[in-house]
């Protein structure tokens, strides 16, 4: 019994030496942040109720799942399943980011969004394009973005960021499942994320499933987008319109009954919820009455080949 309070005794003081070596480590307002948090970074008292809790998304099914919406501090975690997925999961980090720097922005702060990519990762998918960021709502005169070497680089560089709680957002993107990003890692940028109070989007980039310590988690896969509508309620036929994603929420307090779709209106910078009728529409594949054959006719020949109709193939004999 005596050897046990001992123990219990050590694991305290340890736990308090830690949350002072945190707390030396802040710089400038994020110190006095932290001093208003308890040993682990929760928010308390007066600190909390001065600032919004939550950044609703304006779809009620997935605020719902959410709890209300995004966290104004704290990490939530993006992910696609395979590389071919990474654009729609970058254009929904993106919406995100931008949400995030208008809430700022309306509050009379222009506050900087923080991209921070690992270089394997900006290999495989290419990096962001500022015309296109602008375009999708970002005001790019206040977009940082850094390439990291290695994923030590690249959490030493969003750890120091979210120290100095200056950013709308901070974006780490990385490559698959890392070793020096384990459960620890993240607890750690958690913490640090929410005594700064800034949101901490880690995207990553054909990963698995792990625990983290993110407050949610979201799987992103593309989904075909419709045509643009006009003033006048028809559409633009042959036309694309705004960017649809297909979500899956991995990880959240209330379990989604199903898969979401949303798409994302650069404009309005907001996200809209799609119909359900019109979601079925988009996943089915209509064929063509009269398809192409499968192989085309022989070309620089004087006389092209005949078509060879459907094919089939049939089993080996022997």
């Amino acid at each position: 019994m005596a050897g046990n309070a001992v123990q219990r005794q050590t694991v305290l003081s340890l736990r308090e030496t830690i949350a002072r070596i945190e707390d030396r480590g802040l710089q400038g307002c994020a110190r006095a942040v932290a001093k208003a948090a308890d040993p682990a970074g929760f928010r308390r008292g007066k600190e909390e109720a001065s600032r919004p809790e939550v950044l609703p998304l304006g779809v009620p099914k997935l605020d719902e799942v959410l709890n209300g919406g995004l966290p104004f501090g704290g990490m939530m975690e993006i992910r696609n399943a395979e590389t071919r997925d990474a654009g729609a999961a970058v254009g929904f980090v993106a919406a995100l980011a931008a949400l995030y720097q208008r809430q700022k922005k309306e509050s009379g702060c222009l506050a900087p969004v923080l991209w921070i990519s690992q270089t394997l990762a900006a290999r495989e998918a290419g990096q962001p394009y500022a015309p296109g960021l602008k375009a999708y709502g970002l005001d790019v005169q206040r977009f940082l973005f850094v390439s990291a070497r290695t994923v030590k680089d690249a959490l030493w560089i969003a750890e120091t960021a979210l120290s100095v709680p200056v950013f709308a957002a901070v974006v780490l993107e990385i490559r698959g499942n890392p070793a020096s990003l384990a459960l620890s890692e993240s607890r750690r940028l958690h913490v640090r994320a929410r005594a700064g109070g800034v949101p901490l989007l880690v995207f990553r980039q054909a990963g698995e499933e792990e625990a983290s310590s993110a407050f949610f988690r979201f799987q992103v896969k593309p989904a075909p987008a419709g045509e643009r509508p006009l003033p006048d309620g028809s559409v633009l036929c042959g036309s694309i319109g705004h960017p649809v994603f297909h979500l899956l929420v991995e990880k959240s307090r209330l379990q989604a009954s199903d898969d979401i779709f949303l798409e994302w209106n650069a404009h309005d910078r907001r996200f809209y919820a799609l119909d359900e009728r019109w979601n079925a529409a988009l996943q089915t594949n209509d064929e063509p009455t009269d398809p192409v054959d499968p192989l085309s006719a022989s070309a620089g020949r004087s006389h092209r080949a005949h078509s060879l109709g459907r094919l089939l193939a049939f089993p080996r004999a022997s």
